[in-house]
């Protein structure tokens, strides 16, 4: 994701009629590194407002949203001048300064050649609780995700064993010269997650005490951030939801119920609350589609759904769930082993740019993961061990007849033909290549 997100913001910068650039993505997941990365890197002058640390600053958006008197002040406070073509500005932390994301529309109107990136962590709750005016159309959106397991991989010096499998042939048994590694691998990145701050500390020590001291000052953080950002009403609730998601998980059937969150409460006192959370980017709803048809969106049921946490490092901490469970797994994590390796598969897809649901006839059949691609729906069954035989998966594709599917557990890759429904078994550690394996066979 990383890696391709600065191509993507190489494309943005190289574009003769270019668009203020918004990147967003849950707090603390690397958007002003990698944006001010790219700045240093490809222009020559680099301008940073941070609106959360100069607060005076939003005071020249509040007259009007004339772009040249905005650019003139802000080159009279910052001291420096702003040339088109060499200098990219960088305004982040948007979301304080209401005025600046509705000042996007005339700077795409008005001034287009201008490099203006923004970013922001809460700007999804901001325009929601704030009705900021949104400048749609007129902006170019970029969403930036913790480090799936590629990524982290490559972090820890493992780029050959990610190189190795870019390539690989769906249906190529893998030797254990590769998936020992790539299976230890994935154990430490269940340990660690992918919040970078978390993965460079685990890279420079090796100590799985001092990332989680990381990972257990990020969930600190956003839990300040409720009783800073949320409504007052709402932040006892907030609070209660994050808290109840671990619980909620290790059900044997993960379906969300408000009611388990609080004794006596309902949906309706607690929706807000989780909306925020959702807004925030701290959790994913996954929603249950029983009629499995095109597009999935439109047949998604509102009301059932289930709530991932956005990285399974923090999922674990959170859960606590102790690392050496993890990496010599204890039969006592059994239970919740099978809800911690949908979240990460769930994350995987979605930085993969894939918006999956799950399906669920009555109480005897469940898939639990379904994309659409090039009209075409794809069911993903997931198994935390090596046991791959899934009823429910079976009476999917006997109904449904989709040309293909997936089933991802500790087995090697294998093909098999169930009914009309050429089925792919793909390791979990290659849940970040599924699209590729996809396009290979469709």
């Amino acid at each position: 994701m990383y890696r391709e997100v600065t191509e993507k913001l190489i494309e943005w910068k190289n574009k003769a009629n270019r668009k203020p650039l918004l990147m967003t993505g849950v707090r603390q997941c690397g958007k002003t590194y990698i944006i001010k990365e790219f700045a240093q890197e490809n222009f020559k002058n680099f301008i940073y407002i941070n609106f959360e640390e100069s607060e005076k600053l939003s005071a020249i958006f509040d007259y009007d949203y004339d772009v040249n008197r905005i650019i003139h002040e802000l080159e009279q406070h910052l001291k420096t001048k702003i040339v088109v073509g060499d200098t990219c500005v960088f305004m982040d932390e948007i979301q304080e300064c209401p005025r600046a994301i509705t000042a996007l529309k005339y700077f795409c109107e008005n001034m287009r050649e201008l490099h203006l990136i923004c970013a922001g962590s809460l700007l999804g709750v901001a325009i929601r609780e704030k009705q900021i005016s949104f400048p749609v159309g007129k902006v170019n959106r970029l969403e930036l995700y913790p480090m799936n397991f590629k990524e982290f991989a490559m972090a820890c010096g493992r780029t050959d064993m990610i190189q190795v499998f870019e390539n690989w042939a769906v249906d190529r048994a893998i030797p254990d010269l590769y998936s020992v590694q790539m299976k230890k691998l994935l154990k430490e990145y269940y340990v660690v997650g992918g919040m970078p701050e978390a993965v460079k500390t685990w890279v420079e020590s090796g100590s799985v005490e001092e990332v989680e001291q990381v990972q257990n000052d990020i969930l600190k953080d956003y839990a300040d951030d409720f009783s800073k950002h949320a409504p007052e009403g709402d932040v006892v609730k907030i609070r209660w939801i994050w808290d109840s998601i671990p619980v909620q998980l290790a059900k044997e059937n993960r379906k969300f119920i408000f009611s388990h969150v609080k004794e006596g409460k309902r949906s309706a006192d607690l929706e807000d609350a989780l909306q925020w959370l959702v807004d925030a980017g701290l959790v994913s709803k996954l929603y249950m589609v029983e009629n499995p048809e095109s597009p999935l969106s439109g047949f998604a049921d509102k009301t059932y759904f289930k709530v991932y946490m956005c990285d399974v490092g923090l999922l674990r901490v959170k859960s606590k769930v102790d690392s050496e469970t993890i990496m010599e797994e204890n039969p006592s994590y059994i239970r919740f082993k099978g809800a911690f390796t949908e979240n990460y598969v769930l994350n995987e897809l979605i930085s993969s740019g894939l918006e999956p649901y799950f399906w669920h006839s009555g109480n005897t059949a469940e898939i639990d993961f379904i994309y659409e691609s090039k009209g075409n729906l794809i069911p993903v069954e997931v198994k935390s061990a090596d046991n791959t035989q899934a009823k429910s998966y079976k009476l999917f594709c006997e109904k449904y007849k989709p040309r293909v599917g997936f089933k991802l557990s500790q087995k090697n890759i294998a093909e098999n033909l169930l009914g009309e429904t050429r089925t792919y078994s793909v390791p979990l550690y290659l849940a970040w290549d599924i699209q590729r394996f996809q396009n290979m066979v469709q």
